[in-house]
């Protein structure tokens, strides 16, 4: 048996724990391959740093030189990014090694085109650990339900917002101290952008519903809305109602069958919704299948560990198919459907208003909404200095019809502002 050569680039929070379980798993990781794996080196941008449990002596500063090397059999890249990351990954591609990576930017962004390298030179390209971290979500997707047809996919793929909203939901902290706890923690980045902006989740939507519809969806294609609006009133409002606020990523299949919708927003659920009770950092998705039905995946959605599980998952593959001469399924891109903007998307939505306590002010409301043809479910006011608050939630219309009511609103004389709107999902 000859020992798999693996090449690991980036040896930060995640690589390092590939690097040691990998080490730790070998006898196991032997068994299942059927050949032994070792690491061949790994390249950092910084040499010299500590990283307990790390072999020293496989530290290298030079990525280009690594992933070129003639007994590399498979290069693992955990080191982010776009431009750099792609180009380590194309040049494993043409020397033969197969890859897997953790980079969902990476793969939102670019997936096609990797996908055809990696098929052009008979080599696999995986990536389970960029969506989800410890979560199997893709295989699944592309084989258990493979004989079935996916209908809808809705999720909670980002740990750090979900930890914020459960602490203002749970513990009554507004957005701020929040967003410091979780900083304290480690949940969130000193910049956290790509969270707290919905980024990184539209990027994991992107991927989902790509596996979910075997279609392309670029990230461009993926409605994206963030947290940083959500109040404390907004997460009360919610819970008068008896509903959570979650940030979703929601993808669904067209009735007709030829379009889709990929879209990422904060939306209340109602509390007795599987997704209701996804705590702390945790992720979840709900897939929704024609002869499956309702099926649930829930497992901690980042860190070290859990993506390291999901890397050597991947490894274990892709090893097995280096052993066999072959590479596995590809890119499953067989249908062409069409991506339906925001627009088009039928939801409800809650919303509240401050207006003048003034006659005629509640039919003016009415009149705007009727005006855009979106009607009203449910309806409760309560005194506040100088008129009311009105909440408000609507029936099942398109997004550009609340969309244009929204913007009348905020136009009528009666109203001080729109302070909220918030999609309803799970509904």
């Amino acid at each position: 048996m000859r020992t798999l050569k693996v090449a690991l680039l980036g040896c930060g929070v995640v690589g390092s724990d590939v690097a040691r379980y990998l080490e730790r798993h070998a006898a196991d990781l032997t068994a299942r391959i059927g050949a032994p794996v070792e690491l061949a080196g790994i390249a950092v941008r910084q040499a010299g740093l500590p990283r307990p449990g790390v072999p020293e002596h496989l530290i290298t500063t030079d990525a280009d030189e690594l992933v070129r090397r003639p007994d590399v059999d498979v290069v693992i890249e955990v080191i982010g990014g776009i431009d750099r990351a792609r180009d380590l990954i194309t040049t494993a591609f043409a020397h033969g090694a197969s890859v897997i990576s953790a980079n969902k930017a990476l793969i939102a962004a670019e997936g096609a085109q990797l996908h055809a390298a990696a098929a052009a030179h008979g080599v696999d390209l995986s990536y389970e650990a960029a969506v989800a971290g410890a979560i199997p979500l893709l295989r699944p997707l592309r084989e258990s339900l493979a004989g079935d047809r996916v209908r809808r996919v809705l999720g909670i793929v980002n740990g750090t917002t979900n930890f914020i909203l459960d602490k203002m939901d749970s513990h009554g902290a507004d957005y701020t101290q929040a967003l410091k706890e979780a900083t304290a923690l480690g949940y969130a980045e000193a910049d956290p952008t790509a969270d707290v902006e919905g980024y990184d989740a539209a990027a994991k939507a992107a991927i989902l519903a790509g596996f979910a519809f075997n279609t392309r969806v670029r990230l461009d294609e993926v409605h994206r809305e963030g947290i940083t609006a959500i109040t404390a009133a907004d997460i009360d409002n919610a819970k008068a109602v008896g509903c959570v606020i979650k940030l979703l990523a929601v993808c669904e299949r067209g009735a007709d069958g030829s379009s889709v919708t990929v879209r990422v927003h904060p939306a209340m659920i109602p509390s007795t919704h599987p997704l209701a009770s996804v705590r702390g950092a945790y992720n979840a998705v709900f897939v929704e299948a024609e002869a499956a039905g309702q099926l649930m995946f829930y497992g901690p959605g980042a860190g070290g560990a859990p993506t390291a599980s999901a890397v050597l998952g991947d490894l274990v593959a892709v090893c097995r198919n280096k052993l066999a001469g072959v590479a596995g399924p590809g890119e499953a891109a067989y249908n062409r459907l069409t991506v339906s903007p925001m627009a088009d998307v039928v939801t409800r939505c809650h919303l509240s208003l401050d207006v003048t306590d003034q006659p005629g002010a509640l039919a003016e409301v009415a009149t705007a909404f009727a005006r855009h043809g979106v009607s009203i479910e449910t309806f409760a006011q309560r005194r506040r200095d100088g008129g009311f608050a009105l909440a408000m939630s609507t029936h099942h219309t398109t997004d550009a019809a609340l969309s244009a009511a929204m913007s009348e609103l905020r136009n009528l004389d009666h109203v001080h502002g729109v302070t909220s709107i918030i999609r309803v999902e799970g509904t």
